[in-house]
């Protein structure tokens, strides 16, 4: 039995901040919460006490898209994708991960390996890695490959518009074209281990895919990938950025549109009536350096970047359900508070989003074993300095990190 004493705990259904805060961890679990700080037999808790002064306790944070095999120290993010052999791409998320749990990010979605991997599903392995305590991070949600058309978004080609035949792509890797193709897409993802379904829907801002609104799959193939997910009982995100191609993908069934920075008022009351989620990764509008990317990618950023600081607002507004996303390394690894400050400097109260990173999360992943602080819960569990309903920044300063009942930060 291990005993966390605290200043106070974060309640996040109610935002009430609890004082003392005192949180008790057997094993991997939350044995109890706000218990008086003693045993049956006086004033010293049973086993050891990690006494954490003035911070404030709240759990592990959630982001729902970050893509832990690319990015890191040293990336080339264009020619990483022809120069990384799979060995060197796990090692380079072996690190991001680390440093993703490091900065209070306990449970993360892998949305989409977009590389030549020869079809193996790396963020499986990684995750699988994590689970089994080979390698420190975060919990994964792996997507595999991201389901793309030949020459749509998150084809690898399209980032530095290869010439024909300089890297071939399988359907194993994503890339299909046509129901059948992408039937058998999403069959193999699932059969190697991945537990949600990543599909590209209209285009992007960092490939040279034409507008970041288009629509890229046709309403069939969507209808395909995703009647293959729901019938196994997993759920569809989608990149997606233009009104029209959000709609689409609403009307298709898909479960959650990452990005869309082009929602109208129309897609958000859609959105709203089919309890579509959003992650908005809305940071990048502010973080993303376009400065050396090509002239035609930065005339789509700076179209982009201002309508994708109001939209998440006005889903907010109308009631949409959020979950927080990164979309790192689009923002580094391990800076993943940024996107919670990025929130409420958008206009979004501060439990709101904080919310967002915990509780929705946990509800847009399918799972009610971690999110709050309570009993029987994961003991995943940080602890930052000062109460962040106040003062959101607190967030990007994590002192204490807790994942399943083990230390891995303690400053």
């Amino acid at each position: 039995m291990l005993t966390l004493k605290a200043a106070g705990l974060l309640d996040v259904d109610t935002g009430e901040i609890v004082r003392p805060g005192i949180i008790r961890v057997d094993g991997d679990r939350i044995a109890g919460v706000g218990e008086t700080y003693s045993d049956n037999s006086g004033d010293t808790p049973e086993g050891d006490v990690i006494d954490l002064g003035d911070l404030i306790l709240m759990p592990g944070l959630m982001d729902m898209e970050v893509n832990l095999l690319m990015g890191g120290r040293g990336e080339k993010p264009v020619y990483s994708t022809v120069q990384d052999d799979p060995p060197l791409r796990m090692l380079r998320a072996v690190g991001n991960a680390r440093r993703t749990l490091r900065a209070g990010f306990t449970t993360v979605r892998n949305l989409g390996l977009f590389v030549k991997t020869g079809g193996y599903l790396l963020d499986v392995a990684l995750g699988t890695a994590i689970d089994k305590g080979w390698v420190d991070g975060p919990r994964v949600v792996p997507a595999g490959h991201a389901i793309t058309p030949t020459g749509g978004h998150l084809d690898p080609t399209m980032f530095a518009a290869f010439a024909p035949g300089v890297l071939d792509l399988t359907i194993e890797e994503g890339i299909a074209n046509g129901v059948d193709e992408v039937r058998k897409a999403v069959r193999y993802q699932i059969k190697h281990g991945a537990q949600l379904i990543k599909v590209c829907v209209s285009g992007g801002v960092m490939s040279m895919t034409g507008s970041a609104g288009a629509q890229h799959y046709s309403d069939e193939e969507l209808r395909a990938i995703v009647d293959e997910a729901h019938r196994r009982g997993m759920k569809v995100a989608s990149h997606t950025h233009g009104a029209e191609a959000v709609r689409h993908a609403i009307e298709a069934g898909i479960d959650c549109i990452e990005h869309g920075f082009l929602i109208d008022d129309d897609t958000i009351d859609l959105m709203v009536e089919r309890g579509t989620w959003l992650v908005p990764t809305t940071r990048l509008a502010d973080a993303m350096d376009t400065s050396h990317a090509p002239p035609e990618l930065q005339a789509k950023a700076a179209e982009m970047f201002p309508k994708a600081r109001t939209s998440v607002l006005a889903a907010y507004k109308a009631g949409v359900k959020i979950a927080v996303g990164t979309d790192a390394p689009a923002i580094p690894h391990g800076k993943n508070a940024d996107e919670i400050v990025a929130l409420v400097d958008r206009g979004i109260p501060p439990l709101a989003v904080i919310q967002a990173a915990t509780i929705n999360a946990a509800e847009l992943i399918g799972v009610d074993d971690r999110g709050r602080l309570a009993e029987g819960l994961l003991a995943d569990i940080i602890a930052v300095p000062g109460d962040p309903t106040e003062d959101i920044t607190v967030t990007q300063n994590v002192r204490f990190v807790m994942k399943g009942g083990k230390v891995y930060v303690h400053n």
